[in-house]
């Protein structure tokens, strides 16, 4: 229950790095105001997506096999994994068939959240991340910190000396136009030695059986464009139905990520090459599951832009690998608990619900009423720690008894007022070790009613 606020805790001993990683969000928080200012029509498009995807996950088996018909149709192979397991056995057969040993792979939030990297390096098949931010992770041997942005806790000095080391750059050379050239040296080889290719999907049209792919490097194109095979991967539920729809979500998903009107690149990929193979691999990794639960549904119409972690108080101060889980932040909270209800009974608790993500997702999805929901939930599934569960029980029971509650309110403004300092502030008052306590009224509100209400 405590993995959050322990992770957090070594996120915040380096402050430098804290109030840096805190003011890039927020800079990229006013990137998406100020670009969705500039569209009178803002809030009707979130609308319109928003019912858009609830038609989706209200039909979703319908569209799910009308986008296999309209694929197969174009050529294109698709297979359907019900788990982790299942979507990493087929990418390695797919392989196999091919004898492919060099794989070069885009961002992609399926294949981390199913260890794909792993899956195939433990069977000796060199996979490279060709999004700038997933490589500089990849070679720190770290997960993504961020949806869109998977390296924004790594300062510039760090991937400099990073790249010292792995990619024989110059010493102390940070200059981003620098590392960023060498980054691209270093990857064009890689895709031109790749035997296949694999790439997220943003959005699958149902109407056409293609897939959509935004980018802003251009790396899903290169990689495509010059292996032998491609796959992508892809969740049930990134359906559009038809392909009108797709200009609702290209307006809102790059202005929610980084501010910009769109991506530089919005591939779409219907048919393989000739000479070539094209697989799309459906996954469903608890997703129909999630879809059964009433409360926490509408989660699934995450288009994953992080418009919800450029705004949280909590994950801006805390680092996305303080969440423990594939995807962090806000969105991630509510997700994850429907995979592991136990591993990750902390991260619901891990919010304000201040109501900011709710007001910035470009799908209107209500994040913060269903973290305050997965507490009850976890609640009632008897996950929360004694730490927590003991305190609540005697809280309810003082709220129960108005005699024993104004008592001790009583003894607390007296304590205040005349106890030592180091009675008041010590380990046991965990909100004293960074602010002071306001000073005690000499009495409490119903005291002061009393007296003053015929005023």
């Amino acid at each position: 229950m405590s993995q959050h606020s322990k992770r957090a805790d070594n996120f915040i001993k380096d402050e430098a790095r804290t109030d840096w990683h805190d003011k890039a969000l927020w800079h990229v928080r006013e990137k998406r105001d100020a670009s969705a200012e500039q569209l009178p029509e803002w809030e009707l498009l979130r609308e319109t997506a928003s019912q858009i995807k609830d038609n989706v996950l209200s039909n979703l088996d319908n569209y799910l096999v009308q986008f296999e018909t309209e694929a197969k149709k174009n050529g294109v192979i698709v297979h359907w994994a019900e788990d982790a397991a299942d979507h990493n056995r087929i990418i390695g057969e797919i392989l196999e068939k091919h004898n492919a040993r060099k794989i070069v792979k885009s961002k992609s939030m399926l294949t981390e959240e199913c260890k794909l990297n792993d899956f195939l390096e433990e069977r000796d098949i060199e996979i490279i991340d060709t999004d700038l931010g997933e490589r500089i992770i990849q070679l720190r041997k770290e997960p993504p910190s961020h949806v869109v942005l998977p390296a924004i806790h790594i300062k510039k000095e760090e991937v400099g000396e990073l790249f010292h080391q792995k990619l024989g750059t110059e010493k102390d050379n940070s200059d981003p136009t620098y590392l960023t050239k060498a980054a691209r040296t270093h990857l064009r080889n890689k895709f031109f030695e790749a035997d296949a290719a694999i790439t997220g999907v943003n959005f699958g049209i149902a109407e056409t059986g293609g897939v959509v792919i935004c980018t802003n490097e251009g790396n899903a194109d290169m990689g495509c464009h010059s292996a032998p095979v491609q796959i992508h991967c892809m969740g049930i539920e990134k359906l559009l139905p038809k392909a009108e729809h797709l200009g609702v979500f290209i307006r809102l998903l790059a202005r929610s990520a980084t501010g910009q009107p769109s991506t530089i690149y919005t591939s779409h990929y219907h048919q393989p090459r000739p000479g070539a193979e094209m697989h799309v691999v459906i996954v469903d990794n608890g997703r129909s599951t999630h879809l059964g639960k009433e409360d926490f549904r509408n989660s699934l119409k995450c288009i994953r832009c992080g418009a919800c972690m450029n705004t949280c108080p909590i994950y801006r101060r805390s680092g996305g690998h303080s969440y423990h889980s594939t995807i962090p932040g806000p969105i991630g909270a509510i997700l994850s608990p429907n995979k592991n209800l136990k591993e990750y009974s902390d991260l619901p608790f891990a919010s304000t619900l201040c109501g900011s993500c709710s007001n910035v997702c470009p799908v209107k999805i209500d994040i913060h009423e269903q973290l305050y929901k997965w507490r009850q939930e976890i609640y009632k599934n008897n996950e929360l720690p004694k730490s927590k569960t003991i305190p609540l029980k005697i809280t309810t029971k003082v709220f129960e008894n108005p005699s024993v509650y104004n008592s001790l309110g009583k003894i607390a403004r007296g304590s205040l007022r005349n106890l030592p300092g180091f009675m008041i502030y010590n380990n046991f008052n965990a909100w004293g070790k960074q602010r002071d306590l306001p000073d005690a009224p000499k009495e409490g509100f119903k005291q002061w009613y009393k007296k003053n209400r015929n005023e």
